[in-house]
């Protein structure tokens, strides 16, 4: 197949990049908005240019790694937000072509205490868990055949996330304060890419929405406690605190635990404990150094 790649500078954009040299059967047009090296600049809210280049390069299947993620300036930026996260997935999928979208746990409302299934009602309370939900609703209406993986708490080698953010500030600070009562799964992106090529290889094009993102699952204090243990960071405490010590601007959900069942049944995996994946990304990061 003829694959585009779009937000191909990002994490999960770099970590599908890597993984593609795996998978050399497809040919690959990785795109961002800002060109760098291999990546070509698509503006995936221009349909003109879109339907251009899906043309030029008879693309057979899009991969839609971006999204406007800032969770707090989304608060005050809707209208980019909305026209990234929403009104883009009306562009790519009317191209004609299957699509696979990434989403996320923030449609929910956060307040659950079970996992969230692929069928549970959807409550954003965000500006950002809105726009990527109308961006699901949109991207079905033209493109009712389309995969979406909503996923949680990503991370990577790549770009800037809260597994680096905690290994820095853990070598500069000697007490750091993070939140204990929000409840989630970490998800290592280059398990989040492994994903997405099992649903293109896959020889059955199975439509729909699915969750997915590593085992098991903790908080952002046991997170940071099992990232500083594994990347030798040991002169800094690490405190529990509430989240309204934190002082968020926008609120963060409570409980976003995904229910994977779906995905591992559909498609015959099984997928790694968030721990065992976490230990594989601060590999990657200790030979980059």
């Amino acid at each position: 197949m003829n694959i585009l790649i779009t937000g191909s500078n990002g994490q999960l954009g770099n970590e599908v990049r890597t993984l593609s040299a795996k998978h050399p059967n497809h040919r690959y047009f990785f795109t961002d908005v800002i060109e760098t090296d291999g990546v070509s600049v698509l503006d995936i809210t221009d349909n003109k240019a879109v339907s251009a280049f899906v043309q030029a390069n008879a693309i057979d299947l899009i991969i839609n790694c971006a999204a406007y993620t800032n969770v707090d300036k989304a608060e005050d930026d809707e209208a980019t937000a909305l026209k990234i996260n929403a009104e883009a997935l009306t562009v790519l999928g009317s191209q004609g072509v299957k699509v696979l979208h990434i989403s996320t746990d923030y449609v929910f409302s956060g307040d659950e205490h079970i996992p969230c299934r692929e069928t549970d009602p959807v409550a954003p309370r965000t500006v950002y868990g809105h726009t990527k939900y109308e961006g699901e609703k949109n991207l079905l209406a033209v493109c009712p055949e389309a995969v979406i993986l909503r996923t949680a708490w990503l991370y990577s080698s790549f770009g800037n996330n809260f597994v680096k953010t905690m290994i820095k500030l853990g070598k500069e600070r000697h007490e750091l304060g993070v939140v204990f009562d929000q409840i989630g799964t970490p998800t290592y992106a280059a398990d989040l890419a492994w994903a997405i090529f099992t649903v293109i290889e896959s020889k059955v094009w199975h439509a729909g929405i699915y969750h997915f993102t590593n085992e098991g699952v903790c908080s952002w204090y046991d997170f940071t406690l099992a990232i500083h243990e594994l990347a030798g960071v040991k002169n800094c405490h690490v405190r529990p605190i509430l989240s309204e010590e934190y002082q968020y601007k926008t609120p963060r959900p409570h409980y976003s635990v995904l229910d994977k069942s779906k995905f591992k049944k559909t498609f015959g995996v099984e997928i790694p404990h968030w721990e065992t994946s976490l230990r594989r990304c601060i590999d990657v990061l200790n030979l980059s150094d």
